[in-house]
């Protein structure tokens, strides 16, 4: 049976979500969280993860190029530790430098991309950081 996934491209203000699934290997922008009083919006994750039934998270943890840690990783680090806490599944992490940059011009190509459209690019890095992941699985 294969198993599905649950991808987030974690942010202070937005969250993107993607899922993706081991027959296919292939993941898909699914949708946009906004924080809600500075916080994940607990509640909409939950109910994600209640429809989706996940094997396992995978979170973009954002680097510095030279691959030190940065503010907003630590932040990512800690919703990764909530994640774990609140839902009790596997959270995968995996290194998501320029997947926000990446997703941008993915969404340019398609002449869909304009300053004002953050949370197609932040849902499409989410699919992008998930897609990286189910790429090294063997």
């Amino acid at each position: 049976m294969p198993d599905t996934y649950l991808g987030f491209d974690f942010g202070e203000r937005r969250i993107g979500v993607a899922t993706g699934q081991t027959i296919t290997r292939s993941a898909s922008p699914l949708i946009t969280l906004k924080a809600v009083d500075n916080h994940p919006d607990w509640i909409s994750i939950e109910k994600l993860i209640t429809e989706w039934k996940p094997a396992a998270l995978v979170v973009g943890i954002p680097a510095h190029l030279d691959g030190s840690a940065s503010d907003m990783s630590k932040k990512a680090e800690r919703f990764c530790r909530q994640l774990e806490g609140r839902f009790h599944l596997p959270v995968h992490r995996i290194n998501e430098s320029l997947t926000s940059f990446e997703a941008e011009q993915h969404l340019r190509e398609k002449k869909k991309s304009t300053q004002h459209n953050k949370q197609e690019i932040d849902r499409m890095a989410a699919a992008i950081i998930l897609q990286s992941w189910l790429d090294q699985l063997e």
